[in-house]
């Protein structure tokens, strides 16, 4: 029975290598965050080492990337953190939206949920595993990005408008 049991299982994980994901590689950065804000190197360097493979168009997959089921999962996180923010789109939201998204980019950062603790884990992308000195370049350029909002556009411009009740 167990030798039933092992070889189904076989078979499945066989299987299933051959239904894979979507990948993320279109770099389509027609709306990039950086075709309307300044993004000093330095930050650009540590948003592409610590964020992009999953806020942004383009994921620099790793090898177990092929393997199923990680690639199901490391395709949900993707998913997920493109739904949240994606830095290849940030100019085509809203105003609002914009300056709502560096305010999450400053709490994420300074509570610590970025990048999600499975992307290090194992000492998988070590680079993502950000010094103080690095979370505060982030934070004091996206803080700087909010003022440069703030300065520029009328104040109701910024602020997200309530949805209608249902």
């Amino acid at each position: 029975m167990l030798k039933k049991i092992l070889l189904g299982l076989g078979v499945v994980l066989i299987l299933i290598q051959f239904m894979r994901p979507e990948k993320n590689e279109s770099n389509d950065n027609t709306y990039g965050i950086s075709t309307k804000y300044n993004v000093p190197e330095d930050v650009n360097h540590l948003l592409k080492v610590s964020c992009n493979d999953c806020h942004s168009n383009k994921t620099e997959y790793p090898w177990y990337s092929k393997v199923q089921p990680v690639a199901w999962f490391l395709n949900s996180h993707v998913v997920d953190g493109k739904r949240h923010l994606n830095f290849s789109n940030f100019t085509n939201l809203p105003l609002a939206i914009q300056y709502h998204k560096f305010e999450e980019i400053v709490e994420m950062v300074e509570e610590k949920e970025m990048p999600i603790p499975s992307y290090t884990y194992f000492g998988l992308h070590p680079e993502a595993n950000l010094t103080q000195d690095q979370q505060d370049k982030i934070l004091d350029w996206s803080k700087a990005q909010m003022a440069y909002l703030k300065a520029t556009y009328p104040a109701d411009s910024l602020v997200r408008k309530p949805r209608p009740k249902k």
